[in-house]
């Protein structure tokens, strides 16, 4: 069994909003990322990966978003032996301003370029896949 995991990539213009992850972070501490999280059981529902995300997003950023659209996924193994499958949606900015919510998961947001996200040396090796993949769309 997998642990499902939704992330967006949130756009405003020509940027993407990202987060710094706090250090704290078992996974991935002090790197670049999207924001998301955990896929939270819902009964019969539909929609069930958007509406996790909208919710993360907003509890994490202060953030309102629409417009959801795939991007891709992959799978990986966390530190502590879990396998979990992660899923990509861009997303656009509709209303709010970006705050930090949880400084414990997220030290910091920001608004950045493709081209800056891309260049990052805190910037992962997947996150800059999928930057490269949504371009390409």
């Amino acid at each position: 069994m997998f642990v499902v995991n939704v992330e967006g990539l949130i756009m405003k213009g020509d940027k993407v909003l990202i987060g710094k992850r706090s250090i704290k972070e078992k996974h991935a501490g002090g790197q670049l990322s999207l924001i998301g999280g955990t896929v939270e059981v819902a009964g019969n529902s539909n929609d069930i990966l958007e509406n996790n995300l909208k919710r993360e997003i907003m509890e994490e950023t202060g953030l309102e978003v629409g417009n959801f659209k795939y991007v891709n996924n992959t799978s990986f193994v966390t530190t502590s032996g879990t396998d979990v499958i992660n899923i990509v949606f861009s997303c656009d900015w509709l209303s709010g301003e970006a705050v930090v919510k949880d400084k414990d998961e997220v030290s910091e947001l920001i608004w950045l370029t493709f081209d800056e996200i891309i260049n990052n040396e805190n910037s992962p090796f997947y996150l800059v896949n999928s930057v490269k993949i949504y371009k390409k769309v």
